[in-house]
């Protein structure tokens, strides 16, 4: 069976986002994950074009994209046609770590009247990995992978890279059967 691993940038403010301007994804990163063979099959990174929002600063700081970078990318409607045509979004079972991407993905659909691109089956591996590792809170990404002994592979906040290292650690939880 294969699941999809999704990670999500949005442009983001040190404080409050200026007037006008909302959190919008910037990059889908994507893995897949065959877990009956337990490997990661192929690794995606789609950027998206902003349409109310600038890459501040600090959100530079923090994922190290840039206004030219995101200006490079496709509109968010295509980027879920992409998902769906290219990755069978729609069926295939999900997961990312914590809510926050699914929730993005639903209000930025809802504001831009596109078609939300994933099926009802998404495992919050956040949850998960605390469940499996006895954990008294959820941990970030890179704390479970400090935990669990595994390398961050690539940069921390790209979207493509997380989710490469979070797809590491759902099959880390195969490997021990604690993967639902």
């Amino acid at each position: 069976m294969l699941l999809n691993v999704v990670d999500l940038e949005a442009t983001c403010w040190r404080g409050s986002p200026p007037e006008g301007q909302s959190s919008e994804i910037i990059e889908i990163g994507l893995t897949v994950v065959d877990l009956e063979a337990r490997t990661r099959v192929s690794r995606h990174g789609i950027m998206v074009r902003p349409r109310t929002s600038t890459v501040s600063d600090f959100c530079t700081e923090l994922t190290s994209l840039t206004q030219p970078d995101v200006d490079s990318g496709i509109d968010f409607a295509e980027a879920c046609a992409a998902l769906v045509d290219e990755h069978d979004s729609g069926t295939r079972p999900w997961a990312s770590w914590g809510d926050y991407d699914r929730n993005q993905f639903r209000r930025q659909c809802k504001a831009t009247g596109t078609s939300y691109p994933f099926g009802e089956h998404h495992t919050n591996a956040k949850k998960a990995f605390a469940a499996a590792f006895g954990l008294p809170k959820p941990t970030g990404m890179d704390g479970a992978l400090e935990v669990a002994g595994l390398p961050l592979e690539g940069r921390h906040h790209r979207g493509e890279d997380d989710a490469w290292n979070i797809a590491a650690l759902i099959l880390l939880m195969v490997e021990r059967g604690s993967w639902t």
